[in-house]
């Protein structure tokens, strides 16, 4: 189902009391926003939460303001909903939810409630960067393969069929996905596939974008992770098997220091996980298609890899 929360949060906007209005707004739609601000912002019963919600509702949004009058997002989104749903064989109940966030993600994946959720936040799609709002400055024309992405998590996390670790571990939480605790107990090599399989699956659905752009990279970084692909698998090698928050954030995430992403002396560059992950699931997905696999375990997934890949990461 499609969930466009954009409208409340303009009328936020409009309130004589901007702040308190979010409030009323976090309220109204607690279950999803808490969780939204879980793992992807701060802890909303924290001390911070406030600045924070002062910092969003008074951010200039001349730019989303443009982009929504000029692009129709709710049809971009209900179509990339639908051609997932038939891409994915989609077995379970995943809602996607357009919304304004406040600058903590560009897209993101949740489970509340053992139901899955994809979101988009559209600050970061208007075409233009923003420094008022941290927007990314992505064309509205990429919400789509985000999009994509994201539900190809949900399906992972949530299918009755899948046989992923993620989902064993979310059900073990009564239905509720977190990144930090997913980070803390579940294997790397399950991270990896995870990502890998989102990456793949936005290839399919929405094809022709730079190949960088699937990751998240700019084209710097993708030349650079590309030509460390050997020493990038023989330097994840050792840590597959092991499930720790750090190891996550080292292969998976942004804005980690140099320090923090030094394996074997090399500094691996940003995200290198996803790309990892990418070609770790590329064979499967072109022998069995992308609907089986998002619900293979990873030892199943990389029992399809490449010998050399495998014989890396042994």
């Amino acid at each position: 189902m499609l969930i466009n929360l954009v409208p409340d949060f303009f009328t936020v906007l409009q309130s004589t009391d901007p702040v308190a209005a979010y409030q009323r707004y976090f309220e109204t739609h607690r279950q999803l926003l808490e969780a939204y601000w879980h793992n992807y912002v701060l802890d909303p019963s924290g001390p911070h939460f406030l600045d924070v919600v002062r910092e969003a509702v008074y951010a200039d949004r001349d730019d989303l303001r443009a982009m929504l009058d000029r692009v129709d997002v709710v049809a971009l989104a209900r179509s990339a909903e639908e051609q997932c749903a038939a891409l994915f064989d989609l077995d379970s109940r995943v809602d996607v939810v357009l919304m304004v966030g406040v600058g903590g993600a560009n897209a993101g994946e949740l489970v509340v409630n053992g139901k899955g959720i994809a979101f988009a936040c559209l600050e970061h799609f208007t075409g233009v960067a923003n420094p008022s709002t941290r927007g990314l400055g992505l064309e509205p024309e990429l919400l789509p393969m985000w999009l994509s992405h994201e539900l190809a998590h949900a399906v992972r996390y949530t299918s009755p069929k899948s046989r992923s670790a993620m989902r064993q571990f979310v059900a073990d939480q009564g239905g509720y996905y977190s990144y930090w605790e997913t980070g803390r107990h579940v294997a790397l090599r399950e991270h990896l596939v995870n990502e890998g399989l989102a990456v793949q699956a936005s290839r399919l659905l929405s094809p022709g974008h730079a190949p960088w752009e699937y990751f998240g990279f700019q084209r710097r970084q993708y030349v650079r992770t590309r030509e460390m692909e050997p020493i990038l698998f023989r330097s994840v090698a050792e840590e597959l098997d092991r499930a720790a928050l750090g190891l996550r954030l080292r292969w998976l995430s942004g804005g980690m220091s140099d320090d923090a992403r030094t394996v074997d002396r090399y500094v691996i560059p940003e995200r290198s996980g996803y790309f990892l992950g990418a070609r770790l699931v590329e064979d499967a997905i072109t022998e069995h298609g992308i609907s089986k696999c998002l619900r293979l375990s990873a030892q199943e997934l990389l029992g399809m890899a490449p010998e050399e890949m495998v014989a890396r990461t042994a």
